[in-house]
């Protein structure tokens, strides 16, 4: 099962969408055109959008308005990786060209701002003002996420606990806020509404750790197109550090985190530490928590009837968890 399999649940919504969020980037100011057509070009599989028209789907009749949450969460997205690219001086996004990187950094948060604002007037064109304190709290959320994990980089000091409460804020709050949307959009409230809520935080913790793994593994670099061991250059420890690092004693933690401090300058320390996560067994375990995640994302689900839409809700906290890019 692929990605693609499942978006033929909402084949044609999803075809409507393109042409929906494509208006939305459009400037008539050049540079912003420019920046506009090359997010379009590199804009991924839209899993965001994805999960918003599921939602929808399970919930009742896709509407208007579920186009307007899933451009007005898509932007949301677009811009925060911009953001994130500039954060984290990342060159290059899903094996391309950042903004960043071709434009220069000033340009980069200037076009992603420009994206939130058009995020809000998307709601308010679309008569859905409702939606904008999800967003709100949502990029409330990740934005706290992100000065957290610049936090822990700094002092190379992290814990499980921590390390869940970023990446819920930083990814699982906004997958979380897609399945919410796509609900209220078509009129879901009460149970409906929370079983979605409950769907997408796990989804999206599922989600990350499962990216958090890939960066361990060198096969899956070209189809990422991030180099092995990013995160351990730019001083990310997540959980498959975390735990291979809680089956050492504190002299082995000492020696493995000065590897991490130096990890940017050195490929050599980077390697180090990719086979000292793989021998303690790190990816192992992280594994069996993504399936825990994506189990309980699942579990959500079971006060809906089955429909197209629920196979294929369930069908994507696989692919979540099984995912290779």
């Amino acid at each position: 099962m692929k990605i693609s399999d499942i978006q033929h649940t909402v084949r044609h919504e999803l075809e409507k969408f393109e042409p929906f969020f494509r208006q939305q980037l459009q400037s008539p100011v050049p540079l912003l055109s420019s920046i506009a057509n090359h997010i379009y070009r590199n804009k991924g599989k839209q899993l965001r959008p994805l999960l918003v028209f599921l939602s929808a789907k399970l919930n009742g009749d896709i509407c208007q308005k579920t186009y307007a949450g899933a451009t007005m969460l898509e932007l949301v997205h677009t811009a925060t990786l911009m953001h994130d690219d500039v954060v984290d001086d990342a060159d290059s996004r899903r094996g391309s060209l950042s903004v960043k990187a071709l434009w220069n950094s000033k340009k980069a948060i200037l076009a992603a701002d420009f994206l939130l604002a058009r995020a809000t007037l998307v709601a308010l064109e679309h008569q859905s003002v409702d939606f904008l304190n999800i967003a709100a709290n949502t990029i409330r959320c990740m934005s706290e996420g992100e000065l957290q994990q610049l936090e822990c980089a700094r002092r190379l000091k992290w814990s499980e606990e921590q390390y869940f409460d970023i990446i819920q804020k930083k990814t699982a709050s906004l997958i979380q806020s897609c399945a919410l949307i796509g609900a209220y959009s078509v009129g879901a409230t009460g149970e409906r509404l929370a079983a979605m809520g409950r769907y997408g935080e796990p989804l999206g913790v599922a989600f990350q750790l499962r990216d958090d793994v890939l960066d361990f593994h060198s096969s899956s670099s070209s189809l990422t197109g991030k180099a092995c061991g990013n995160d351990i250059r730019e001083k990310k420890i997540t959980l498959p550090l975390i735990f291979a690092l809680s089956r050492v004693d504190r002299q082995e933690q000492k020696k493995v985190l000065s590897l991490v401090a130096t990890a940017s300058i050195s490929s050599r320390n980077v390697k180090q530490v990719v086979s000292f996560v793989a021998e303690h067994g790190g990816l192992e375990h992280t594994e069996a928590v993504v399936r825990s995640y994506s189990s309980s994302a699942k579990r959500a689900l079971d006060i809906f009837p089955e429909s197209d839409a629920k196979a294929a809700l369930l069908n994507l906290a696989d692919v979540v968890a099984e995912r290779k890019k």
